[in-house]
């Protein structure tokens, strides 16, 4: 019997409650999702690409239905690797679905892949990547944007503002992702190692 497995791509810089939230509803229609990590070379990422693939995997390390990995290049070719036949993003907002229709039409198109889009709950609407980046930046505490179980630590040094150049800025901080210490976790079962397709 073929397993539904679908494939939820994005660069996840960093990963946000409403990213964990898409999954958490999604994993009763599949029977496994693979989350892609997208890397670009030609990109300065605000964490580097092991921290972001390491805080995912033991996020949901407990889950057997997840699996995490890292890919570059093209999202079809990277569901065919893992064997995935569907796409599972999240939309928030008008301009988010018709740009989400248009990645759709494509997939399909060249790869035979349907795409399941789920609308994000209201109240992680304007939750997004960039907005926790800034928000670290300006040394706010972003704990409520973040899937519970792990927080940043973000250790600067000053640096010239006026070069105007937010990733300059970013890439030197000095980062340091720590998962905070819980008793609990949101999954039964035992430690399962994450592996890559």
């Amino acid at each position: 019997m073929n397993q539904r497995i679908a494939i939820f791509p994005g660069s996840f810089d960093p990963f946000t409650i409403g990213h964990h939230s898409i999954v958490e509803r999604a994993l009763p229609l599949f029977d496994k999702i693979v989350v892609a990590v997208g890397m670009n070379s030609k990109k300065h990422s605000f964490l580097p690409e092991i921290d972001r693939l390491d805080a995912i995997r033991r996020l949901y390390a407990d889950e057997p239905r997840m699996e995490v990995i890292a890919y570059s290049g093209l999202t079809v070719e990277a569901a065919e690797q893992c064997g995935a036949r569907y796409i599972l993003r999240g939309v928030r907002t008008v301009k988010d679905f018709e740009y989400e229709k248009t990645l759709a039409d494509i997939n399909r198109k060249i790869a035979g892949l349907e795409t399941v889009l789920l609308y994000t709950l209201p109240e992680y609407g304007s939750i997004s990547s960039s907005i926790v980046r800034e928000l670290i930046s300006l040394g706010r505490d972003v704990t409520d944007l973040l899937p519970p179980g792990y927080t940043f630590e973000i250790f600067s040094r000053r640096c010239d503002m006026r070069r105007g150049d937010f990733w300059h800025i970013r890439a030197i901080l000095a980062q340091q992702l720590r998962f905070a210490a819980t008793t609990e976790t949101a999954y039964g079962g035992k430690h399962r190692k994450q592996s890559l397709c």
